[in-house]
């Protein structure tokens, strides 16, 4: 069994002194008391500087008899320098990448450590030699997926400012671009960084990361901040990440939450204390079987651990897989990209039955926003009618009116970011109450729920579910 102590902040600065080496000290004691085998150090945003490497480890290694794992990130691209140093205070297992996919937000270079160590007390065994024929095949597989890259072409030391975890960053630029806000990303990062101080310098890993990527979005998007957003939030439906984290779901954060900003999050709800797993109803895998019937008649036990996890994802999973069938023979390019016109590709249905696809031409748009597809199956010519997703249609449509929602008026609710009307909670005529949930917007890995913000009755929904808004589009109207 592992057991890691999350690295945040920087040991090597005295000003900084919530996380310092007594701090990680008492952490791994208390963690080697309750028996575990290895001792992890999660660096999830690579700031675990060379020299700060040699003093962490060696003061573990002193203190603590477990064997020590190192895993940190190379966005600033100093983390091959900081395996080396903490390899030279004692460190036992450190976390690489192949060549071809190390570097920037993924784990230093196993090629570069591996030749660093050549010949010293603490070679590798490993050959670099044989390394090289791996890094080439994935150095193509990479291509296949170059549509998921975060951006990033050099290393960036701004990591050691903003401190956003090398998984997250990725995940975040598309997050930003999905919701409009592409050309305010540096905006973002910069409320990224001022979230983390607002909210004490947190220790910021999956949720607690998302929660503050979440929280830099909204508040880049209603132009909150640290000084204002106790009296200009008050009234706003924060992200349910957001949420979730000051009702105490995620734990209990080092020296607490800031109290006025929990006061406005949770709108008289009162926060749990202690362990969020005890606050949890035990799940009845029966009955979850029986839920998951219109969308998996047969679930496995992974499935339905997978459905307990992640219900949304799960759904949309099999949605999907409704919609389209098994598309995961399909070859990775084709199945991002499709093919071209006189290109080919091979699908093995089953075993020793395949399909021989070949796409003849695409046709030009059809007035009704049709094109023709031509191609070939096993040699036979086939034709049909494909809706072009990618355009709006041309005619017969009626485009919505989109009013705004005023931010002074209780009686208004508007959306608070950018996204999807996942679901309304309410139906014109509805008697409502201050803090009522009237309706859930979804954006990429961001759901809010929105709440009226005054007792009343709903006058008139001026959305639908599934319709995309801006932030301030008026919702409904209570009166």
């Amino acid at each position: 069994m592992e057991g890691y102590i999350c690295y945040t902040g920087d040991i090597s600065d005295t000003t900084r002194d919530k996380y310092d080496i007594k701090y990680y000290i008492d952490m791994s004691k208390e963690l080697e008391r309750r028996g575990v085998h290895i001792l992890g150090i999660k660096d999830m945003s690579g700031l675990l500087k060379p020299y700060a490497a040699t003093k962490l480890v060696t003061a573990l290694k002193n203190e603590i008899s477990l064997p020590i794992h190192l895993h940190t990130h190379d966005t600033s691209g100093n983390g091959v320098a900081t395996i080396l140093k903490a390899a030279e205070a004692g460190l036992d297992i450190a976390d690489v990448a192949i060549a071809s996919m190390s570097s920037l937000t993924s784990q230093p270079s196993m090629n570069s450590i591996v030749t660093a160590l050549h010949g010293h007390e603490r070679d590798t065994g490993l050959d670099d030699e044989k390394l090289l024929p791996i890094s080439a095949y994935w150095e193509q597989a990479r291509k296949f997926y170059e549509q998921f890259e975060e951006g990033l072409t050099t290393p960036t030391t701004d990591i050691y400012k903003y401190e956003i975890p090398g998984g997250q960053y990725t995940n975040l630029r598309a997050q930003v671009e999905s919701l409009g806000l592409g050309n305010r990303f540096r905006d973002v990062k910069d409320k990224y960084k001022e979230v983390n101080e607002m909210l004490g310098d947190i220790v910021k890993v999956t949720p607690s990361s998302k929660m503050v990527g979440d929280l830099a979005i909204f508040m880049v998007q209603n132009n909150l901040t640290a000084s204002n957003i106790v009296e200009k939030g008050k009234n706003l439906a924060y992200p349910d990440s957001v949420i979730s984290y000051f009702e105490g779901m995620m734990g209990q954060p080092q020296r607490g939450f800031p109290k006025d900003i929990q006061e406005i999050v949770l709108k008289g709800k009162t926060p749990v204390t202690g362990r969020p797993g005890e606050h949890l109803e035990p799940v009845d895998f029966d009955k979850v079987v029986e839920q998951m019937q219109p969308i998996c008649p047969n679930p496995t036990m992974q499935d339905v651990l997978a459905y307990c996890l992640y219900p949304k994802v799960m759904e949309a999973f099999y949605a999907n897989l409704q919609e389209y069938s098994d598309l995961s023979n399909l070859e990775t390019p084709v199945f991002y990209n499709g093919l071209a016109p006189g290109r080919s590709t091979e699908v093995e249905i089953e075993e020793g039955k395949s399909l021989l696809i070949n796409l003849v031409m695409i046709g030009d748009l059809e007035d009704d926003n049709t094109r023709r597809v031509v191609f070939e199956l096993n040699g036979h010519r086939r034709e049909i009618s494909v809706q072009d997703t990618s355009v709006q249609q041309q005619t017969g449509v009626k485009v919505a009116e989109v009013l705004i929602a005023d931010p002074d008026n209780p009686k208004d609710v508007g959306a608070t970011l950018t996204g999807m009307v996942s679901k309304l909670m309410v139906s014109p005529g509805d008697a409502v109450k201050e803090n009522d949930v009237v309706a859930i917007i979804e954006a990429m890995k961001m759901e809010t729920t929105l709440l009226s913000k005054t007792d009343g009755v709903v006058e008139r929904i001026y959305v639908s579910e599934g319709q995309t808004l801006k932030a301030g589009d008026l919702i409904l109207r209570i009166v």
